[in-house]
């Protein structure tokens, strides 16, 4: 009989920072990848495959800069494959403009170090968003490689038009790193080979490597080896884009859909609430950044380098161990650092813009807020008549700051008012009381225990156990949860352009604002959270079951449907290598469903049950992965103890809730990104 074709390619998965910090694995990678350059230079083995990103690479040349010459002879003789990602970022909690850049600015390294072949390579994204396939196209990128969230797929298949390999068996392949004999490789390879023909041609693709792993070099001695004495296949060392030459007739399954199956492989899902304040950090250097680049395009000013670091900063957070909030504090606490500094990159360029051409700019920003909301917020010294004050600080003016000519001195440092004005006239008019604001487009009012917005609208606040991880969370079954019980209600700011309203719960303080002409409640809660093990969430409870859902997805919409009677606390998992089906998804800006939508600043995950849309607020746990995570039957990473992924002390959480079209969202959205943005 005929032995199939197996193309192995050998590959490190390169998380930059995971279960220990950034600079002890660039150690490590120093090693790996001395070992690698010097099997490729001696002829030890054919080609490398360096994980789909540059950042890697990138990382290692800054401590290894004698190497660049060897590197670059390596790709160009086609042995070497670097890009074209700048980083292997997850694709639900980063945005289309930061994918876009994450593409720009890895491509443009590929190509100066001479790389030419280019593979969309996602091979441990924890699912895979409809969007990025399109976006590969458009920059020129017609082959891709996926393993999370596809469910019982062929090898082959055309997910949203471009030609996609499912590494059905993953790509952490090993096997050749491990203390065994020959034969138990061979029985061992044979078995998986086995697992992937069965959704394959008569050509297979096999990776060989795992994460921050070194080649052996031996390997390949130990294919030709193994091949002697394995049944049905032989194994040729080659490349990925072999592959997809010698099955370039095969892509006949078509999938338009995103990839969150998680029936095969895990997804991870409970990543989109881990360490919230590390998606509150994202999202808004995010937003920041993509306006200072919009600002900057605009008026020039020479800031286009300033933005590719500040994008560079940004991408190195958002690689999915990072974002995902599933490494150790270390790790997290580094990234506080960068989006810290993303975020004074922006305001001082937006900052600097308005100093250098302060008539135009102030013109184009409130141009710019106008198509979005009627109500600005500004600084100064003096609040102008008709404007409303919200808060003052001591500080020294932009003129002085930003003109290099100058210096603040203390005779300097002054007042400086924050003030709402009226940019867009309107003859709405505000209402509050003890327990009930309003404008003629929405009411939000307290009766009871119970708050509600409009007609048939009505919010809570729950509280759950989790038994869970930074991966995944732990349901406890028959757990109905805790709600906030109402203790009474404040107006506490009272304004022709905004009003406020105060309500004490059992569980924190929530702050409900209303500007004049618009049709969003916008929600503010400052919390100490002393507890543990907990998820929390605000509650949404429709007139109708909720069966399909609207979210942002890659600056588009994304619509998913649910079973809403789906409780995953009568579906734990009983069978080890199980993970959890949920009726949470990850969202971006905002969900939607029923007319009525959820905008969000960096609460990422939103869950269906019944009649109820129900966001985040917060998930605390206390380790990286627990072996005992009732939702997932099998360790997603080691057990490490992570205290600070509790979020103990301060806690933040910003929605609002509000009218929905999925047709018109963007200016809503808009609307509540650009309140309290003040340049």
């Amino acid at each position: 009989m005929d032995k199939k074709k197996v193309i192995a390619y050998l590959h490190t998965h390169w998380d930059r920072e995971w279960y220990r910090e950034f600079e002890v694995f660039r150690l490590r990678l120093l090693r790996v990848f001395d070992n690698v350059l010097e099997l490729l230079e001696a002829n030890k083995i054919p080609s490398f495959y360096f994980d789909g990103q540059v950042c890697a690479l990138t990382d290692y040349l800054e401590l290894r800069p004698e190497k660049e010459g060897l590197v670059r002879r390596l790709i160009e003789e086609k042995r070497l494959f670097i890009g074209p990602c700048y980083t292997l970022v997850d694709e639900f909690l980063t945005t289309r403009e930061c994918f876009e850049k994450n593409l720009e600015i890895g491509l443009k390294l590929a190509k100066s170090y001479g790389c030419e072949d280019f593979i969309g390579y996602l091979a441990d994204t924890f699912g895979h968003s409809k969007h990025v396939a399109e976006i590969f196209k458009n920059f020129g990128i017609d082959k891709c490689v996926v393993w999370r969230g596809c469910g019982d797929f062929p090898s082959e298949f055309r997910f949203c038009g471009v030609d996609t390999v499912n590494l059905v068996r993953g790509y952490f392949m090993d096997i050749f790193s491990a203390p065994m004999s020959i034969e138990k490789k061979a029985d061992w390879l044979k078995s998986n080979l086995d697992k992937i023909a069965e959704k394959s041609g008569d050509v297979l693709l096999l990776p060989i490597g795992a994460d921050h792993l070194g080649v052996e070099s031996d390997i390949v001695e130990q294919v030709e080896k193994v091949n002697e004495i394995l049944d049905g296949y032989d194994i040729e060392i080659s490349t990925p884009f072999k592959y997809f030459e010698l099955v370039k007739d095969k892509f006949k399954f078509e999938w338009d859909d995103e990839l969150r199956d998680n029936s095969k492989t895990f997804i991870l899902q409970g990543s989109y609430s881990a360490r919230t304040k590390i998606k509150q950090h994202n999202v808004k250097a995010c937003y920041l950044l993509n306006l200072a680049d919009v600002f900057q395009k605009r008026f020039g000013g020479n800031y286009s380098s300033a933005v590719e670091h500040a994008y560079k900063l940004l991408l190195k957070n958002q690689a999915h161990d990072g974002i995902c909030g599933c490494s150790t504090d270390a790790v997290h606490r580094e990234n506080l650092t960068r989006y810290e500094k993303v975020v004074e990159i922006a305001q001082t360029i937006l900052k600097e813009l308005k100093f250098l051409y302060p008539k135009d700019f102030e013109g184009f920003w409130v141009k710019y807020n106008e198509q979005y909301r009627s109500v600005m917020e500004f600084e100064g010294t003096e609040i102008p008549a008709g404007c409303q004050k919200i808060s003052s600080r001591k500080g020294f003016v932009d003129e002085i700051l930003y003109d290099t000519q100058k210096i603040p001195i203390t005779e300097d440092y002054t007042e400086i008012y924050t003030y709402l004005k009226e940019v867009s006239t309107s003859a709405d008019r505000l209402q509050v009381e003890q327990g009930k604001i309003s404008n003629s487009k929405i009411t939000l009012e307290i009766k009871g225990d119970k708050v509600f917005v409009n007609d048939g609208i009505e919010l809570d606040f729950v509280r759950y156990d989790d038994l869970g991880d930074t991966y995944n969370f732990g349901a406890v079954a028959g757990d109905r949860g805790e709600v906030a019980k109402i203790l009474g209600t404040e107006v506490f700011e009272q304004g022709d352009l905004r009003v406020g309203l105060k309500v004490w719960t059992t569980f924190f303080d929530v702050k409900i604002f209303l500007d004049k002409n618009s049709d969003l409640v916008k929600f503010k809660i400052d919390w100490e959270n002393k507890l543990k093990n907990k998820l929390w969430q605000v509650r949404v409870k429709l007139p109708q079951l909720v069966t399909k859902t609207y979210s942002e997805d890659m600056g588009k919409l994304i619509i998913r449907e649910f079973n809403p009677n789906y409780d995953i606390r009568k579906h734990l998992p009983k069978t080890k290598g199980l993970e959890a089906r949920t009726n949470t998804a990850p969202m971006q800006r905002f969900v939607g469903t029923q007319g009525v939508g959820i905008i969000s600043k960096g609460l990422t995950e939103y869950e269906v049950y019944r009649n109820t849309l129900c966001l985040t607020l917060l998930r605390s746990v206390g380790l990286i992965s627990d072996p005992k995570n009732p939702c997932r039957t099998t360790p997603a990473g080691p057990p490490i103890a992570v205290d600070d992924a509790q979020q103990p002390g301060d806690n933040t959480a910003e929605f609002a809730i509000g009218a929905f079209n999925p047709e018109s969202y963007l200016p809503r959205v808009e609307e509540f990104f650009l309140g309290g943005v003040t340049v």
